[in-house]
């Protein structure tokens, strides 16, 4: 008896390890890894198992993060000291494979055309503000009159970057850009109705956020666009399906719309931050040096020169960029740089990531507000200096609050022009208050543009509230302008005439990376930085957008152990 005990324990121990291993080896596809339940939807609970890994948008590259040397290791010649190498770290994400091109600012500026007609008074400042400054091109001393009249528009230079643009241009098309994507995403999919993204109206724009956040107020509260197609036939199929098993209806069936925990939109696009453009530009992805990694690549390619080292392409041009006094491409023929002005996208080789033409050709605007120095003390990861917290405005109704089109909020630049900041159909945002701030250790306050280089803390009258009120006492003591239109139209222009002014540098200053066609090759080097006012333009000043990564590092990685 006590034989037959032993043998059956022994074999409820190996049973019980069976078990064990069956539930280790569970893909957890259908059931919670936490509980056990079910969580495919039969229990009201559902998640998203079979998500693998984000699309990559149209236009963009995949660049895998990792740490790198920003900044200049070699010496500084022009003495502004404001590249010094520091270590950083940054996330995946992705880049445009090239500068955003005339071709593709056109696609924005028809469809405001389009839906917002500028002959009407309440939408003229829309298209207006968007428009590139053509007159960038003119010289007291140069003649380049085609260029301001051909260079936007004409289809010869369709696939040249586009420049006149300032920073809130910029950034105002990669949010416009975002809603298109998004847009097309759900109607390819079938989750609005076909005729959803032809018939565009003014006020009744999708916008991804609103779609997220309140899903019937897109599109001016048509829920016939957003509830069509082929997704909601099914929904409605397998709604009357239940009611019929069941005997009645049990309410709203979900999945009308998409949310994120269904992993369609894709992140918005963005302008990069000058971490990012400075890490891509540099192309470290296939090269493994030391010498690399600490800071010691010149440029985009390989090699300390401008010109291929190559067999079949020696003493090619690698970028467009200023050869010398009066030389803006070389001698005529195979020494030419194939540009005296921009080149088009892609005439030049990419870098090891993927991308074109990050150095030469246009500089760009990047995310990051300009100062002197990196803080890599505070932080050294996906570092970014122009942080602005907001939240959904909430209206008296308990909604969310959506621009109409007598609440576009406008902002007026310094050269009198107005710019919309927000188009109807988007959440209206406000600042974040010390209800959110409150006790928080990560951030204190809305506005973190100047956080330990030029706010009160860091200065050195951060005790004296006189002090502190003097505008002449601020860290970085720039002017302030002020410019306003008033009922009539006229502009109000009131300048700082103070002498005491000792700084342009303020929290409207953007940084600038990569050479141009008007730069020496000393701007080439990636590390290069300046800084140029967010409201003005230039001829040799474009950009680029880029995306942040969710989910794995690498692409192409195991998926995560069920």
């Amino acid at each position: 008896m006590k034989k037959y005990l032993a043998v059956k324990a022994v074999f409820s121990l190996f049973a019980g390890m069976a078990i064990v291993s069956c539930g280790s080896g569970n893909d957890y596809t259908s059931t919670s890894r936490g509980t056990g339940w079910d969580v495919t939807g039969k229990n009201g609970f559902e998640l998203n198992t079979t998500y693998k890994e984000q699309d990559t948008g149209p236009g963009l590259v995949f660049v895998e993060g990792g740490t790198f040397t920003m900044g200049r290791v070699s010496d500084d010649p022009m003495h502004d000291w404001n590249n010094t190498p520091n270590q950083q770290h940054v996330q995946s994400f992705y880049i445009d494979e090239t500068e955003v091109t005339n071709g593709m600012y056109l696609e924005m500026l028809e469809f405001i055309k389009a839906v917002f007609p500028p002959e009407d008074e309440e939408y003229r400042n829309i298209y207006n503000g968007a428009v590139p400054d053509t007159l960038v091109w003119r010289n007291r001393l140069g003649y380049n009159e085609e260029m301001s009249n051909n260079y936007l528009r004409h289809p010869a230079y369709q696939f040249y970057p586009v420049v006149g643009v300032t920073w809130i241009q910029s950034v105002e098309y990669a949010n416009w850009r975002t809603e298109r994507v998004n847009e097309l995403i759900l109607n390819e999919q079938g989750y609005t109705s076909k005729d959803a993204i032809a018939n565009q109206e003014a006020g009744a724009t999708f916008n991804t956020e609103t779609y997220l956040n309140a899903p019937t107020l897109t599109y001016g509260g048509d829920e016939e666009k957003t509830k069509g197609g082929k997704r909601s036939e099914a929904l409605e199929k397998r709604k009357t399906a239940k009611a019929s098993k069941q005997g009645g209806d049990n309410g709203e069936v979900s999945g009308l719309y998409v949310t994120r925990k269904d992993g369609i939109l894709l992140p918005s696009y963005r302008l990069p931050t000058e971490a990012e453009w400075e890490y891509a530009a540099l192309g470290l992805g296939s090269l493994r040096e030391y010498n690399a990694y600490r800071g010691r690549k010149k440029y985009p390619w390989d090699g300390q020169y401008t010109r291929s080292g190559k067999r079949n392409s020696r003493g090619d041009h690698l970028a467009n960029f200023k050869q010398g006094d009066g030389d803006y491409g070389g001698i005529a023929g195979w020494s030419d740089d194939g540009a005296d002005i921009t080149a088009p996208v892609k005439f030049y080789e990419p870098n090891d990531f993927g991308v074109y033409e990050m150095a030469g050709n246009v500089s760009e605007w990047v995310a990051d507000v300009y100062r002197p120095m990196i803080d890599d003390e505070f932080n050294d990861f996906n570092y970014y200096r122009g942080n602005v917290y907001t939240r959904n405005k909430i209206g008296p109704d308990g909604m969310i609050a959506v621009v109409s089109a007598d609440s576009i909020p406008y902002d007026t630049l310094s050269n009198g022009k107005l710019i919309a900041r927000a188009l109807p159909g988007e959440i209206q945002q406000e600042s974040v208050d010390e209800n959110e701030t409150y006790l928080r250790t990560n951030f204190d306050r809305s506005d973190n543009r100047d956080f330990r280089d030029g706010d009160a803390q860091s200065t050195k009258y951060f005790d004296k509230k006189d002090e502190l009120n003097d505008q002449n006492n601020r860290m970085y003591n720039s002017p302030k302008h002020s410019v306003s239109v008033d009922s009539l139209g006229n502009l109000d222009r009131q300048y700082d005439k103070n002498s005491k002014r000792t700084s342009l540098i303020n929290n409207e200053v953007r940084v600038i990376k990569g050479g141009s066609w008007r730069d020496r090759a000393y701007w080439l080097d990636p590390a290069a930085r300046r800084s140029y006012p967010q409201d003005m333009a230039k001829d040799d000043l474009g950009f680029r957008c880029a995306m942040s990564r969710v989910g794995s590092k690498a692409k192409k990685t195991k998926s995560p152990r069920n």
